[in-house]
């Protein structure tokens, strides 16, 4: 459970980060802010990953790069549900895309950090006669 509450007040950060970097994102008040951290959050566990599916020839296509394309329509999303939350057009949407991307994979290495027990280095040792695993 505390890693769900953390994943979301990472979000909730994040946008607004994005908020105070993007001109075109505005956020009015806290409780808008963390209803929108909220809402992207259940779209983007939700609806991205049918969005990721049907699109994924594009997605291969363009290299990765139209996932942001669907990051920023769930941003834009979230802007038409949260009230205190909008985004002006979609340029500004795309960069707050990227924007939330890199601020994701930062804490996702921090999650990492703070929430992994233990890590494990593995390789595996082929040999003509057979496989050794060392850990």
């Amino acid at each position: 459970m505390i890693e769900i509450v953390f994943i979301w007040l990472v979000t909730a950060v994040g946008l607004w980060i994005t908020t105070k970097i993007v001109r075109g994102i505005r956020v009015r008040s806290t409780s808008g802010l963390l209803i929108a951290a909220l809402v992207l959050g259940l779209i983007n566990s939700f609806i991205r990953p049918l969005l990721l599916f049907f699109t994924f020839p594009i997605t291969i296509f363009t290299f990765g790069l139209f996932a942001l394309v669907i990051n920023a329509l769930m941003i834009s999303l979230t802007a038409a549900i949260v009230p205190d939350f909008e985004v002006s057009d979609f340029g500004s949407a795309l960069l707050a895309a990227l924007i939330m991307a890199l601020l994701s994979l930062m804490g996702l290495l921090i999650f990492g950090m703070l929430f992994a027990t233990d890590m494990q280095w593995m390789f595996w040792h082929g040999q003509t006669t057979g496989c050794r695993i060392a850990i």
